[in-house]
């Protein structure tokens, strides 16, 4: 799996760019001195940075993502899985409910969304 680990400020940026692309490069330079105040040399080498792990792109100065935000979340998620219980969604899950009861409703996502991925 590809690593699309990012810094809290990255993640900050890239949460921009999701919430206004596409967005011309020098607007999000200029909404990132306004929200992050960051200067454009700053604004251009995290937009590489994040080009360049595959979750954006620049073309004709005009920035749109590669990885939507969802997809990049997803990716996320089964990552700290992998690197936390070994790949186990049960120890996740248990570790994730910790003693606390589901509703039934919440019971019935989770058996719905096992019986739809069940391989």
């Amino acid at each position: 799996m590809k690593e699309y680990r990012l810094s809290q400020s990255e993640t900050r940026f890239a949460e921009m760019i999701w919430q206004h692309e596409p967005i011309g490069s020098g607007e999000l330079v200029k909404l990132c001195e306004k929200e992050m105040e960051w200067k454009k040399s700053t604004t251009y080498t995290v937009l590489k940075n994040l080009c360049e792990k595959g979750i954006f792109q620049n073309q004709n100065a005009v920035v749109t993502s590669l990885l939507k935000k969802d997809e990049f979340y997803a990716k996320q998620s089964r990552r700290f899985v992998e690197d936390t219980f070994g790949g186990s969604l049960p120890k996740f899950l248990t570790a994730f409910i910790g003693g606390k009861k589901l509703s039934d409703r919440q019971a019935e996502e989770l058996k719905k969304l096992i019986d739809e991925n069940r391989g």
